[in-house]
């Protein structure tokens, strides 16, 4: 099982010698020296995140100024030099170094470097915390892989259909924010389009931070109307993926799909297998014990 850092994996993994025992150590998860690589590192990244946030709070970070700041170049070190052996054991080191993985693992050693001239590049180290996309196969989540792979396809399936609902609710953000920029105004706190439609998204999703409220009867009608259109909002994106999760899984069993028909007539594919006519032109369909089973 190979951990993803690069699109074809064959081309980077190096033929005997060290490189390649060091690659397997780093990028594989099938070995115990691999995953426990892999638990130290997840271990040194929440350990460093947490030093960060413990170090921006006034009372810890005042008193332990020397501890923190000790243990967060320990940490650079450790993810410098993780780097360069990531870099030393590829085959093709730009091709890791320009990678998804490869910028995020530049971009947790460059904060403290950069914290020497620019003291504010600092809170930049929390980007560490993006580094655990790579090793969260070892919380044993391979199991559930035809489950992401389902919902991704339900996702997939049903974009066209949430983009033209998220088009329909930026429409009606824009309307109602305008027309509460003119019924309320900036007295009321409606100061521009731009502010009116942030208080229509925080309406419309139900949250309503309360920093910006209507005062006038026509515009708490407006408030309303609107919060009961968030119920309905919340609920289409979520019965459009459920609807397509659903369909799917009917043509599957256990991850397997469950052969179809197609009717010879007409050409016509997809019916299930207990189907007896084609619904298109009514013509008999085959004998399901004549179709041979998908792989």
């Amino acid at each position: 099982m190979n951990r993803g850092s690069f699109p074809d994996s064959a081309l980077d993994k190096p033929e005997g010698g060290w490189r390649e025992k060091l690659y397997i150590i780093i990028f594989e998860a099938d070995t115990t020296a691999g995953r426990r690589f892999d638990q130290i590192l997840i271990a040194t990244i929440l350990l460093s995140v947490a030093v960060v946030i413990l170090d921006s709070i006034k009372p810890y970070g005042g008193r332990l100024e020397l501890p923190f700041a000790s243990l967060e170049w320990l940490f650079t070190v450790i993810f410098t030099t993780e780097y360069v052996l990531r870099l030393l054991c590829v085959r093709r080191p730009m091709a890791y170094a320009t990678s998804f993985f490869g910028i995020i693992d530049l971009l947790s050693t460059l904060p403290a470097y950069l914290a020497l001239l620019v003291p504010e590049a600092h809170a930049l180290i929390d980007v560490r915390i993006l580094r655990l996309l790579r090793v969260f196969r070892i919380f044993k989540l391979t199991g559930y892989v035809a489950e992401y792979t389902s919902l991704g396809r339900a996702l997939t399936a049903s974009r066209r259909k949430i983009l033209v609902f998220l088009s329909f609710v930026l429409m009606v953000v824009l309307v109602m924010g305008s027309l509460m920029y003119v019924v309320e105004g900036p007295q009321h706190g409606f100061t521009s389009i731009p502010t009116s439609m942030y208080w229509a998204v925080t309406t419309m999703t139900t949250v309503g931070f309360g920093d910006i409220t209507p005062r006038t009867d026509l515009g708490r009608f407006i408030s309303s109307l609107m919060m009961l259109l968030g119920w309905g909002v919340l609920a289409v994106p979520t019965g459009i993926v459920t609807a397509e999760m659903t369909a799917q899984r009917q043509q599957t069993t256990n991850g397997v799909p469950v052969p179809t028909r197609t009717c010879q007539p007409c050409s016509t594919e997809g019916h299930p297998i207990y189907a007896s006519f084609c619904w298109r032109c009514g013509a008999a369909l085959p004998d399901p014990m004549d179709i041979p089973p998908k792989t």
